[in-house]
């Protein structure tokens, strides 16, 4: 069942957004050669606490961080761990918050010193995708529209967007329907209508699309060991057109 949402239940969303839009803008400048993903996360639970919010993916299906840190290869739900980054490495920190009850996801990936042509390439055609993605986020329209417009914009640019991860519908809890796949037919799935809050968040690959899963049951990796990117918005269906929740350019 796809619920939408009150205009108050948006507020509060919008609230969440705007700090967790803030944590990635700190991490922008703290994310530097040197540090671990468990510096992140570090740095992270303690940004949260200091502003009364609390991070919603800790203890989720039994999973133990307060942010997902996918490294390279790795295309989502890495764990955090104690291995310094590296100049030229690019890392994904994907968290979902809870402030006040209202609930914010994002997904950013940064880089880590001085990055390759090859990767800052991959870093701007995913964020790019995201917001051709975003723009399809209509009323009226469907979700096929969404999924088609990244689809057709990547692959165009010669990259492969993940099949095995989606976005999906948010607002009590982290996961609600409908999911938003980031490739399909436009005209295709479900009627976008005011007041649904969904993600969007496309996972990009240099290489092929195909993903493999870590012995921990968690991450997943690209197979061919190609990098891989993710950017993340949370977006509400206004009647005005999509309003990104979690919008880090207007803080």
């Amino acid at each position: 069942m796809i619920k939408r949402k009150s205009k108050r239940e948006i507020e509060l969303m919008h609230e969440a957004g705007k700090l967790l839009a803030n944590v990635h803008k700190e991490l922008e400048t703290y994310i530097k050669p040197g540090i671990s993903t468990m510096d992140i996360e570090n740095f992270v639970e303690e940004y949260l606490k200091k502003h009364g919010a609390t991070a919603e993916q800790k203890g989720y299906q039994g999973y133990e961080f307060a942010t997902c840190a996918s490294i390279n290869d790795e295309i989502c739900h890495g764990f955090p761990r104690t291995d310094n980054l590296e100049d030229g490495d690019i890392v994904t920190v994907d968290m979902v918050i809870r402030l006040n009850g209202g609930l914010a996801d994002s997904a950013w990936t940064h880089p880590v010193g001085n990055i390759s042509e090859e990767a800052k390439q991959l870093l701007d055609v995913t964020k790019t995708s995201l917001y051709k993605g975003i723009e399809k986020a209509r009323v009226g329209n469907r979700i096929g529209d969404i999924g088609h417009a990244i689809q057709s914009y990547v692959e165009g640019e010669g990259y492969s967007v993940v099949r095995d991860f989606t976005g999906h519908g948010i607002g009590e809890t982290i996961h609600e329907d409908p999911y938003i796949p980031h490739f399909g037919e436009a005209g295709k799935g479900a009627r976008l209508k005011e007041g649904m809050v969904i993600t969007i968040e496309p996972m990009v690959n240099i290489g092929g699309w195909e993903s493999k899963m870590d012995t921990n049951n968690w991450t997943a990796r690209t197979v061919d060991g190609s990098l891989s990117a993710q950017y993340e918005h949370t977006v509400a269906i206004t009647a005005d057109g999509p309003v990104i929740l979690t919008d880090q350019d207007n803080l």
